[in-house]
């Protein structure tokens, strides 16, 4: 039995035309040759023979000096042919496969021994070439075509063709699969022939076993089709890879129509559910099957109640990988016990429906069970060592001790627990509420407390933000009393300085004196305006104004106010909407915000100013509350400085608070910008990154025109007045006694006849005495016993078209709204100059 076997493996080819033929035949016919050259010479006389020897012995001669020297230089070699690769040889002679190698007249130059027994070939003389051993098969035979346009192409193919009965066998056998493999092949380095290799293979045995399994795997995805639950499986980030023919029929899904990935766990799984089923990416290792009961969705939109037995494998580097959930279905009917089973169904609703996030603890502190709200909130909790994660764990370190405590207590049995309230872990500044209750008597001994989670993000967000509004509304109107009182005194100061200044020459020692005097007034005035600006009582002149060209105009006096280290950038977006702004206010709100930014880049940096239109759609993206969706324009002012403090944040739109050093900042720049930005109904919001940078973002509504009848007419500038006299008489209302005795001696300076009064009262007693004489009333707005409002009613009853001019040190906003619609006056801001006051009543009287 062996030897026939070895016999059978060492079987020589049947075909072996591989090596060329040698050169022994022409060897001799060369020598018979030179044979019967010689035997012509013997024949002829000595004489006639002897040119002919020599001229053969010559030709010999430099036959043989060529051969030595190209035996010298490599040409021609004196050994024979090199051997054979019989270790080569006998690896294709022993192969499985049947090899056949033809040249390009497709002649056969080597035929194996597997090869002869595929085609039935008993001689050498039998072996047929493959296309004719297949051309029988139409299909066969288109096949054979393919392998050989392949091979005229120069590469390698392989095929398979189904013959309905065996190459060598009876034309009525079994059918029969064959592999077939072309390949070109290079005969070798002294052989420039080239070559084909055909394989050629009997595979019917493979495709039988694949035959096989595969209907293996038809009939268990039948059966797992139509088992009596539900089953469906989900990658990591939700996606639906697959689901049975049964929990589709519940669903109403069909599954013709369903490709895999198509349908997430979010379509299936009513409410938060979705988040139990979530994966935890950090935890490694094989996850323990969970029981979950929660809601599913049909197609029409009804639920239905379920119990899912679910589970996740994992790799063996950690990663997750797709969930194999069993599905049960818990609807009318599926069981026995119709009343406990509607109960259940009862509780998992409220469950996992309820607005709160709920679990249950055990002695140890760790989470056990919990419902789909908790796992929305909290998201995938990391596991300790296999085991489930401690609830303290989930919230900041420095509010643990609380909750420690509370579930101490419930541990205790106590019934009356205060609500804990803390920040999550990992989630920015989200925050919870907890409230935690004991279990009672006889429930499961692991379970100490139940606990209650509440998100309050929102509400302590609202609460902040109360807080700090009702705080800055209160410093505000400290500091709008405290302008309006300084402005009185200023009035008063800048008013005499100028009476002074009238009287004195630039020659006078005390005219310097003088001039400091005012001029230090000024920049306490200038002080004041920035109060009245963070109180938002200032006066606003609103203009339309297209923020691409305000900020090129202002951008050579924000390059001087940067200095050579700061690079400032404009990024202006297209078609960038008009806004209705104060120009001068506005202004000042880009070079505070620059002069911070500067100050904050002692070594250089960018200070880039961006403009954009935001959509109400684009504001969602923004997280910054309160900002009601609407169409902005968006200014951005970014730096690439050292960043604000995290600590101080929440103060940098206080008036009085500087990060700055002593003496080198008022605290009021950043209060400034805040009061004009609220009081053009904008809203500015920041970011900052210590070593980063701070970006500060206002976001201005879009000024949308009225559609008029009549153009808007642009109004010029008036021409200066120069000549301030006048005649005419003048009602002056004053309670500040100071401000009062300066405006009656400018005016009185001026020409004008001037009627002092001390109150609202007075004025009226005034007029009645005058009758009606007077041109205009000069008022203050804030004044005891009859303000500067109610003054016009009164006057009104009797002087309809009487002019009035009224003083205040708040905003011209701040009364005009308790006064009758379409009333008309002037306004003069406080502090005024003598030359202010001269002019405001010279236009007014002109008018």
């Amino acid at each position: 039995m062996t030897d026939d076997s070895n016999q059978k493996t060492h079987r020589r080819a049947l075909v072996d035309r591989s090596d060329r033929p040698g050169g022994i035949g022409r060897l001799l016919v060369l020598a018979c040759c030179l044979v019967g050259a010689a035997l012509a010479f013997a024949l002829l006389p000595p004489q006639a023979a002897e040119p002919f020897i020599f001229a053969l012995l010559g030709l010999l001669a430099v036959v043989g000096v060529f051969t030595l020297f190209a035996a010298a230089i490599g040409l021609m070699r004196f050994t024979g042919r090199s051997p054979r690769d019989d270790l080569g040889r006998g690896f294709i002679d022993s192969m499985a496969e049947g090899l056949v190698i033809t040249d390009r007249d497709s002649r056969i130059l080597y035929a194996n021994a597997a090869y002869a027994d595929l085609v039935g070939a008993d001689e050498g003389k039998d072996v047929r070439v493959v296309e004719r051993v297949f051309s029988g098969d139409q299909a066969a035979s288109e096949a054979i075509y393919r392998l050989s346009q392949s091979i005229r192409e120069g590469r390698a193919a392989v095929e398979e063709v189904r013959m309905p009965s065996p190459l060598a066998g009876p034309a009525n056998g079994t059918p029969r699969w064959y592999r077939i493999r072309v390949r070109p092949v290079n005969a070798g380095k002294d052989d420039g022939r080239l070559l084909t290799a055909w394989q050629v293979a009997d595979v019917t045995h493979d495709r039988a076993q694949q035959e096989t399994v595969f209907q293996d795997l038809q009939h268990a995805i039948d059966y797992l089709d139509h088992a009596p639950a539900g089953f469906f499986s989900a990658e990591p980030d939700g996606r639906i890879v697959y689901l049975n023919a049964t929990l589709a029929d519940w669903l109403g899904i069909d599954l013709t129509y369903f490709k895999a990935g198509a349908l997430t766990l979010g379509d299936i799984v009513r409410g938060d559910g979705a988040a139990l089923l979530s994966v935890d990416r950090e935890n490694s290792g094989e996850m323990r099957p969970q029981t979950i009961d929660l809601d599913l969705v049909k197609q029409n939109g009804q639920s239905l109640p379920v119990r899912l037995l679910h589970r996740v494998p994992f790799a063996g580097d950690g990663a997750p990988g797709a969930t194999r959930t069993i599905v049960l279905n818990r609807g009318p009917g599926e069981e026995t016990s119709e009343a406990l089973r509607a109960a259940e169904v009862r509780f998992t609703r409220f469950f996992n429906h309820t607005p709160f996030a709920i679990a249950s603890i055990d002695k140890s502190g760790r989470i056990g069970r919990t419902n789909a709200p908790f796992a929305r909130l909290f998201g995938p909790i990391k596991s300790d060592g296999g085991s489930r994660a401690r609830l303290i764990d989930v919230i900041a370190e420095s509010e643990r001790p609380a909750l420690e405590a509370a579930l101490e207590s419930a541990a205790g049995g106590r019934s009356e627990i205060p609500p804990v309230d803390t920040t999550i872990l990992g989630h920015g500044e989200r925050s919870v509420r907890f409230y935690v209750t004991a279990v009672d008597e006889g429930a499961n001994e692991r379970e100490i407390a139940t606990v209650y989670a509440l998100e309050t993000t929102e509400q302590r967000a609202l609460e902040l933000q109360f807080a700090q509004s009702q705080k800055m509304q209160a410093i505000g109107q400290l500091a709008g009393g405290v302008a309006h009182d300084f402005n009185n005194v200023l009035t008063a100061i800048i008013g005499f300085s100028d009476l002074l200044l009238a009287n004195h020459r630039p020659s006078d020692p005390s005219f310097q004196d003088i001039m400091n005097i005012k001029q230090n007034a000024n920049r306490a005035a200038g002080l004041v305006r920035q109060l009245l600006a963070f109180s938002r009582r200032q006066t606003l002149r609103p203009q339309v104004l297209a923020m691409g060209d305000v900020l090129s105009d202002l951008s050579i006096l924000l390059e001087r106010l940067l200095g050579e280290k700061v690079k400032l950038q404009l990024v202006h977006g297209r078609d960038v909407w008009p806004i209705k702004a104060d120009l001068n206010q506005f202004e000042q709100v880009v070079i505070n915000l620059a002069v911070n930014a500067r100050d904050a880049m002692p070594k250089g940096g960018t200070l880039t100013i961006r403009t954009r239109n935001v959509t109400p759609e684009e504001v969602a993206e923004f997280s910054y509350k309160p900002l009601p969706p609407a169409d902005y324009v968006l200014i951005e002012v970014a730096d690439t400085g050292t960043g604000i403090p995290v600590e101080v944040q929440s103060k940098i739109f206080e008036p009085f608070f500087s990060t700055k050093d002593v003496g080198k900042g008022t605290g009021l720049g950043l209060s400034t910008v805040y009061g004009i930005v609220k009081q053009t109904g904008a809203h500015i919001f920041f970011d900052s990154e210590t070593d980063v940078g701070t970006t500060f973002r206002i976001f201005v509504p879009r000024h949308v025109p009225l559609v008029s009848a009549k153009p808007e007419v642009i109004a010029e500038k008036a021409p200066e007045i120069a000549d301030l006299t006048g005649s005419a008489s003048i009602l002056l209302v004053e309670d500040e006694e100071a401000v009062r005795a300066f405006a009656a001696r400018a005016l009185a300076s001026r020409g004008y006849t001037v009627h002092e009064a001390a109150s609202g009262i007075e004025a009226l007693e005034i007029m009645r005495e005058t009758g009606g004489t007077i041109d205009l009333v000069v008022s203050d707005v804030v004044m005891p016993e009859l303000d500067g409002p109610s003054l016009l009613r009164e006057l009104r009853k009797e002087r309809p078209g009487l002019k009035i001019i009224f003083v205040s040190g708040y905003a011209e906003d701040a009364f005009a709204k308790n006064l009758p619609d379409g009333e008309t006056f002037n306004f003069l801001p406080k502090p005024f100059s003598l030359k202010q006051l001269a002019t405001a009543v010279k236009e007014t009287l002109g008018q």
